[in-house]
């Protein structure tokens, strides 16, 4: 399953509806917070026209997204 060319700002759209908040901003890169289970989960994304492969599966495996349900969210943005 090939991963789709997303950008950093539906990025923090996607990870904004799957219930994480906005902490800060510090330059191009965004903090974004959830609780789940009495663990805190930090997850920081690049605002960049594109997110390298790499870094994309990085924020997935920080936010614990599966590579699955991660395709079902982008086709609802």
């Amino acid at each position: 399953m090939r991963l789709p060319v997303i950008s950093g700002k539906d990025m923090v759209k996607l990870l904004s509806k799957q219930g994480f908040q906005i902490v800060r901003q510090k330059g191009d890169h965004v903090s974004l917070f959830k609780k789940v289970d009495n663990e805190p989960l930090l997850v920081i994304v690049p605002l960049k026209k594109e997110i390298k492969k790499g870094t994309l599966l990085n924020i997935l495996r920080q936010a614990r997204i599966s590579r699955e349900e991660f395709m079902k969210l982008i086709e609802e943005l």
